[in-house]
């Protein structure tokens, strides 16, 4: 693996970078917590203007088809700014379930709104005390004439009162993985969209679908084939959000060794302290660690390679060592560190989720340790 970047992907970083810098900084993160809408929407205009929501999209339906790599280098500068942006669900999930699954119709009316950001559709994957499997989804889709009747409860629906459609995982028969995805309007009838509140303060709803009808040209996928396409936009999702952790964790490490630098206690810096040093030391080790198995991941998806491991493994790690890194930085700030008006707080808050969505430790240990151990 070659862990240099070509000078496009340089360029690509810096991009993405000033964009955030420039609409969705620290202090836009800070006005985004529990908004309605839950992203900026000239930062959203930006990143449509340049290409950047439809970024794993394939040319033909209006995005960038950029690699896996590319895109770790985009979700990495995400990460270090805590861009608040549905691209996450949009682009990257709803994106890629349609390239795989959807008709030539759903393709051509949803991918090339998404590609240019000019519509943003969501997933409703959990349910309330179920599981990440395919066991988990007790939401049921009846057939009502030529169409399906939706009901049941979804949560955690990041940006529902935002999105154009939902992408619904919903049962449609008996065995495990008769699994079904159905694109529905969320102004429907028998739809409805109550805020949650979340540890990162961000935008996610619980949705109630009350015999919600929705007609056969919403299955995406065939029906009953929807778990596998499912997994398979997730699985590539893994990396990008392991991606969005290392950016994180790079960034509030660099924000936490400037204050140990200037923050000074018995006339010397903090960073004098051999404890501290220690602990900073270790962090930048584990920063390194978890960034280089994201790079493996992005590259064996670009060649080819099976990342059935590698993906959880590298959402897992990553997002651990993000969680642990910006403890660090609030411990070592001290009693300020657990003030709204200090930065650590904003990354603590944010890693602790992401470690949480989509795929908490437990499930991924879980299916790294099946994927080793069934081999």
């Amino acid at each position: 693996m070659d862990l240099e970047f070509s000078d496009e992907q340089e360029v690509l970083r810096t991009t993405v970078r000033g964009l955030a810098a420039r609409h969705a900084d620290l202090a836009v993160v800070r006005a985004m917590e529990e908004d309605p809408v839950g992203y900026p929407a000239d930062f959203w205009g930006k990143l449509g203007d340049s290409g950047l929501t439809g970024l794993t999209i394939p040319e033909k339906w209006g995005g960038s088809q950029m690699s896996m790599l590319d895109a770790t280098v985009v979700y990495a500068e995400f990460g270090r700014a805590l861009s608040p942006s549905p691209h996450f669900v949009s682009s990257v999930l709803c994106g890629g379930v349609l390239t795989a699954a959807g008709t030539d119709d759903q393709r051509q009316r949803w991918l090339t709104s998404v590609a240019s950001g000019a519509s943003v559709l969501t997933t409703a994957w959990l349910e309330p005390d179920r599981g990440h499997g395919p066991r988990g989804i007790a939401l049921s889709a009846r057939p009502d004439g030529d169409a399906w009747l939706l009901t049941g409860t979804k949560r955690h629906v990041p940006y529902a009162n935002s999105a154009e459609r939902v992408l619904v995982l919903a049962r449609t028969g008996p065995a495990p993985t008769d699994i079904t995805l159905f694109l529905v309007d969320p102004a429907s009838p028998g739809v409805t969209l109550s805020p949650q509140r979340t540890i990162a303060s961000d935008t996610q709803h619980r949705v109630d679908f009350d015999a919600v009808r929705v007609g056969a040209e919403a299955v995406v996928g065939g029906v009953g084939g929807g778990w596998p396409i499912w997994s398979a936009a997730l699985g590539d999702g893994l990396i990008l959000l392991a991606a969005q952790a290392v950016g994180g964790a790079r960034r509030v490490l660099e924000i936490t060794v400037d204050y140990a630098k200037t923050r000074h206690q018995f006339d010397k810096p903090l960073g004098a302290f051999q404890a501290i040093a220690h602990d900073l030391s270790d962090a930048v080790t584990a920063v390194d660690g978890a960034e280089t198995l994201v790079w493996e991941a992005a590259w064996a998806r670009d060649t080819g390679r099976d990342t059935a491991s590698l993906a959880p493994m590298a959402k897992l790690f990553a997002c651990r060592t993000f969680r642990e890194v910006s403890d660090l930085s609030v411990h070592i700030h001290g009693g300020m560190g657990f003030t709204v008006e200090c930065d650590a707080q904003l990354f603590f808050r944010r890693a602790k989720s992401l470690q949480l969505n989509w795929g908490d430790d437990r499930h991924l240990e879980e299916a790294v340790a099946a994927r080793l151990l069934d081999a």
